[in-house]
């Protein structure tokens, strides 16, 4: 075991539904109850952010309640972005009874201020969920893809196609749609509450 990658015992986490195998037997045990509810998933980003209500049964169906993107025009200043990435979540969360926000982080990026751009949207998200107190999760851009695809190097088409197969909705080329509604199906697949 000691010569498996990281990418290849999370690929067998999730193949086992998130359940550990017992070092002294067959058994598995359950980390904890598995999600069924609705998530919000959100790539956040300040000119482009994507956003999907996600509701997972206790089935493993997975269906898009609905997704859209928030384009903003370059004329637009900073505030004004963050202003309208907390407004559109606020209307989620108006419009749908949702039981927890996941949302995409930062990428790693060598431009401090392209960082800092990303990290104001991520925070304008997250504060307007927060200010409800909804449980709020974030995951790295690798574990999502792993998630949902099986492979984190997975492209923007690659988690499009899986979302539509599992789903059943198509999202084209509407990536940041996408992108969201996998970090949605990320946290259903894999979180475990008490």
């Amino acid at each position: 075991m000691g010569n498996k990658s990281t990418r290849k015992l999370w690929a067998a986490h999730i193949a086992r539904g998130g359940h550990e195998a017992k070092e002294s037997g067959t058994a598995s045990v359950t980390l904890g109850k598995q999600f069924s509810g609705r998530v919000l998933g959100i790539d956040p980003s300040l000119r482009g952010s994507g956003f999907a209500v996600l509701d997972y049964g206790k089935d493993n169906t997975a269906q898009i309640i609905e997704a859209a993107t928030l384009k903003l025009h370059r004329k637009l200043s900073m505030p004004e972005c963050l202003g309208a990435i907390g407004k559109q979540v606020d209307d989620f969360l108006n419009q749908h009874s949702v039981d927890h926000v996941a949302v995409e982080q930062t990428i790693y990026v060598q431009n401090f201020q392209t960082a800092q751009i990303l990290g104001a949207a991520r925070g304008a998200a997250i504060a307007a969920a927060a200010m409800r107190g909804l449980p709020i999760f974030e995951y790295a851009p690798l574990r999502v893809k792993q998630a949902v695809v099986g492979k984190g190097r997975a492209s923007k088409e690659q988690v499009a196609r899986t979302l539509h197969n599992i789903t059943g909705t198509d999202f084209e080329l509407r990536f940041d749609e996408s992108d969201a509604a996998a970090v949605a199906l990320c946290h259903a697949f894999t979180w475990r509450g008490e």
